[in-house]
């Protein structure tokens, strides 16, 4: 099986960044980049440093007014909107609070969980969202989950826009549930725009790449993790790091966001069949080093 993945990696490698229309640099990549390999995933052994770094190598601290255990009976909307102030989800699907609930310790995503609300024109189902007041600049960030297995992508994803500056990182973003993409483990860079003393960047550009998990990753629960400092940008998937970016852009404090919505380019489109599907997260874990 590796030795074919290798294959196909090799014959389908990509250009670091792909320039495209800005919608469509969402669109995940046609070849696996890497192939990660079971021995390659962690066991934890403790709950207090990332998965990827038990002994604390890193020197890490916990941020507590990041991180998330989801252990209360309502969403902490000191902490998090509950649902997106300016976005109001790509179509067919909008973002909707009601969407969101605590239950047995988790955050829980639903759909169509509205009530009688209208939704406005173009949409025809509701998701949810939860995205931080606050933002933050570098840290490890870290969300244990069980994607949704229904055609709806699960994220979890940091990012700002401002009128001058607009970068985003996405730790995960993917639709395990569709044939063909069980196995899918996608992450991405953008910057949509910078000033001039960050790299002034003028015209989106993206950095998406796609990894091949030995499992089917929305039967279980799995572990993403983000490494993010001035230096380097890291990803990791079960304690594994996969993938590794000099950051020449991304030094912009960005907000944290965990959703569940349509793309068409991952052919997660609503199906009325599968609304009884929930994206479920166990924690939300921001660790920070000494400055």
């Amino acid at each position: 099986m590796r030795a074919t993945m290798k294959a196909i990696v090799s014959g389908l490698s990509l250009a670091l960044c792909t320039l495209s229309y800005a919608q469509e640099l969402t669109v995940p990549p046609p070849g696996y980049t890497d192939v990660i390999k079971r021995s390659d995933l962690v066991q934890r052994e403790n709950q207090q440093f990332p998965l990827s770094d038990q002994s604390n190598s890193g020197k890490w601290t916990l941020n507590a007014q990041f991180t998330d255990e989801f252990d209360g009976q309502t969403l902490n909307t000191k902490r998090w909107h509950p649902s997106n102030p300016s976005w109001k989800g790509r179509e067919p699907t909008f973002f909707h609070k009601d969407n969101t609930r605590l239950e047995e310790g988790e955050l829980v995503m639903s759909i169509n969980q509205h009530g009688d609300t209208k939704l406005p024109k173009g949409y025809s189902h509701s998701s949810g969202f939860i995205k931080t007041k606050e933002r933050i600049l570098y840290g490890y960030f870290e969300s244990e989950a069980k994607l949704m297995d229904a055609p709806w992508v699960s994220g979890f994803w940091l990012t700002m826009g401002t009128k001058d500056w607009w970068t985003e990182i996405d730790i995960q973003e993917n639709c395990p549930c569709v044939e063909g993409q069980r196995h899918d483990i996608n992450s991405n860079l953008h910057v949509f725009r910078s000033p001039k003393e960050h790299g002034n960047v003028k015209k989106h550009f993206s950095d998406p790449k796609k990894y091949y998990h030995p499992d089917e990753i929305q039967k279980g629960y799995h572990v993403w993790g983000l490494e993010w400092n001035k230096d380097v940008i890291r990803f990791f998937i079960d304690g594994f790091m996969f993938r590794e970016v000099e950051n020449t852009h991304w030094h912009q404090p960005l907000t944290i966001n965990v959703n569940n919505e349509s793309n068409k380019w991952f052919k997660a489109l609503p199906d009325d069949s599968r609304t009884d599907q929930e994206y479920r997260v166990k924690y939300v874990r921001v660790w920070q080093q000494s400055q």
